[in-house]
């Protein structure tokens, strides 16, 4: 059996991940900042809860070791992530560091622990959970895109040298899934000189057009078992239309239009 671990699992893509890929029959360690609060994954066999908030560095060595210690540990998930968006003007430093902290720096940092252990197997696979928001941009999501425009090229850069000892890095890049995108895994800020742009570009948004979050986890699988040495995969109708898009209107045709949801 197969062995993956996962980050941010206890709700919405890491959690749909957990229970897919554990159907599957893979061994699967998903880990939260509270498993104690699980109720669902706690009663799968094939799956063990381990504590990690990713914005805590002993914490990650921790869990990195305890991951180890069950077995052989064959895919990294860094999935734990949330977006952030308001005006940059109305976001406070704290929100910023917050970000930060979470989507880039805690995937960086997971992906440091282990990074011993599979060059030292000459196998092993890191798969990190962008956003077609690593790939075009939107109003209002200024410090959530810098993160996931690192995400991509810290991912791009870092397999050149981690395929010297047989470890591959993939990112797949979800659009919007549904009761996830707009409530549970976002944070607001806010500025009333834009409020009124705001609320226009918020009218454009119809969680009925993003994808179910089963959509998302079959490419992460896809990603995960393909075997293919490719670094980008886009999640969901959505991610693939828009990034389409701006390949086919260029950089600043597809800019202009997306300027005008505000």
């Amino acid at each position: 059996m197969k062995t993956i671990f996962i980050t941010g699992a206890s709700t919405g893509l890491g959690k749909a991940t957990a229970k897919f890929f554990a159907a599957k029959g893979w061994n699967v360690i998903a880990t939260m900042r509270k498993p104690e609060n699980e109720t669902e994954l706690n009663k799968i066999d094939n799956i063990t809860l381990l504590p990690l908030d990713v914005t805590n560095l002993e914490q990650i060595k921790v869990a990195a070791e305890k991951a180890i210690a069950l077995g052989n540990i064959d895919i990294v998930f860094n999935n734990a992530g949330y977006g952030l968006m308001g005006p940059l003007e109305g976001t406070t430093d704290e929100q910023v560091v917050k970000q930060l902290d979470t989507n880039l720096l805690g995937t960086i940092r997971v992906t440091q622990a282990f990074i011993p252990y599979f060059r030292a197997r000459q196998s092993g696979l890191f798969i990190n959970t962008t956003s077609m928001g690593g790939l075009l941009t939107f109003p209002f999501a200024s410090v959530y895109h810098a993160t996931k425009w690192a995400l991509e090229g810290w991912s791009e850069s870092v397999a050149f040298e981690l395929s010297k000892f047989g470890v591959g890095m993939k990112t797949v890049s979800p659009g919007g899934i549904k009761t996830d995108f707009l409530n549970r895994s976002s944070d607001m800020a806010s500025h009333p000189a834009y409020d009124v742009f705001m609320e226009k570009m918020f009218s454009n948004f119809n969680e009925e057009n993003f994808s179910d979050v089963d959509q998302i986890v079959e490419v992460v699988y896809e990603a995960a078992t393909d075997g293919k040495d490719k670094l980008r995969y886009q999640a969901g109708k959505d991610a693939i239309e828009l990034y389409a898009q701006r390949l086919e209107m260029g950089d600043e045709a597809f800019r202009k239009q997306m300027a005008q949801m505000i």
